[in-house]
């Protein structure tokens, strides 16, 4: 393998612009109510953050199935809920408990949200913020037709969450945290807005090495949650940075192959760059999807 073929430098730097890619792809995944919506970049469909093409797709249930949901999560959730995203289930990654307030980052059409609201109960609260107008509009309407009543839903960077300072006890985020231009900032905001002791529950998808422009830059490549990847050891020293302790790795697990659909991606890839289908096999094997718990120290 060419290694020197990677280049960090050709991953898109401005944060607008990868914010606006990023907010067009996922628009129309909502607008279209499925992983694979209409076509937003030229030759290509829409894909989900759970593959990274649209060839032979497997069903928003199997998706669910194969990142870590079970039959009776995926039977508590309203359907539309379900548009096949993610690259784990943050809710099993530690124990919700009654009463808390829960914030998920990215929240979708409110999947995961539910989810949490049933393990919270109706003294607790979740809260959830996305930056894209059609899902923050799909995912209030799931709740008033399901009946959530202590669920609610904010339109707003997750750089920047519309949320205030020491109000929140776990914070849970999936897939969505790999797609933002500003990942320090992320980390940041999430430690100001726990409470002491307050925990950070993330699925997300890291690099064991960096993967080559060709691929990276792809557009599909992005919003399926693989162009915006850090490298592992990078993402953990981010969450570090901001200041959370005990960090630990619960999960660990290839997701480029597995989710990325390989066997479909890789030929398509190999089609238009010029890449052999060994090399995107070998790039594909390096995405991975972990799971992280790390906490706010207590002060003091």
């Amino acid at each position: 393998m060419d290694e020197q073929k990677t280049n960090k430098k050709s991953r898109p730097q401005d944060p607008d612009t990868v914010r606006e890619l990023v907010r067009d792809g996922y628009g129309k995944i909502a607008r279209s109510n499925s992983a694979c919506g209409p076509d937003y970049a030229s030759g290509g469909p829409t894909p989900s953050a759970g593959s990274c093409c649209c060839g032979p797709q497997p069903t928003t249930v199997e998706i669910g199935h194969i990142i870590g949901y079970s039959d009776d999560d995926l039977a508590q959730i309203p359907d539309e809920a379900n548009l096949g995203l993610g690259c784990g289930n943050p809710t099993a990654l530690a124990s919700l408990h009654p009463g808390e307030v829960v914030l998920d980052l990215g929240s979708g059409a409110g999947m995961d949200a539910f989810l949490a609201v049933r393990k919270v109960g109706p003294n607790g609260r979740v809260i959830g913020v996305d930056m894209t107008d059609d899902m923050v509009a799909k995912a209030r309407q799931n709740a008033r037709q399901a009946g959530y009543a202590n669920v609610e839903f904010r339109q707003g960077l997750i750089e920047e969450l519309p949320v205030d300072d020491g109000s929140v006890d776990v914070i849970i985020s999936n897939c969505v945290i790999n797609l933002s231009p500003q990942k320090d900032r992320v980390f940041r905001e999430a430690l100001r807005v726990l409470k002491p002791g307050g925990r950070l529950m993330v699925s997300d998808v890291v690099l064991e090495r960096e993967l080559p422009p060709e691929i990276l830059e792809r557009a599909d490549v992005i919003i399926g949650c693989v162009g915006g990847a850090s490298l592992r050891s990078e993402y953990l020293d981010l969450i570090e940075a901001a200041g959370f302790a005990d960090l630990e790795i619960v999960k660990a697990e290839n997701f480029g192959q597995s989710a990325c659909l390989g066997e479909s991606f890789a030929p398509a890839i190999s089609r238009e760059t010029g890449l052999s289908e060994e090399e995107i096999d070998h790039y594909l094997a390096a995405v991975t999807s972990l799971g992280i718990v790390a906490y706010k120290p207590v002060a003091g």
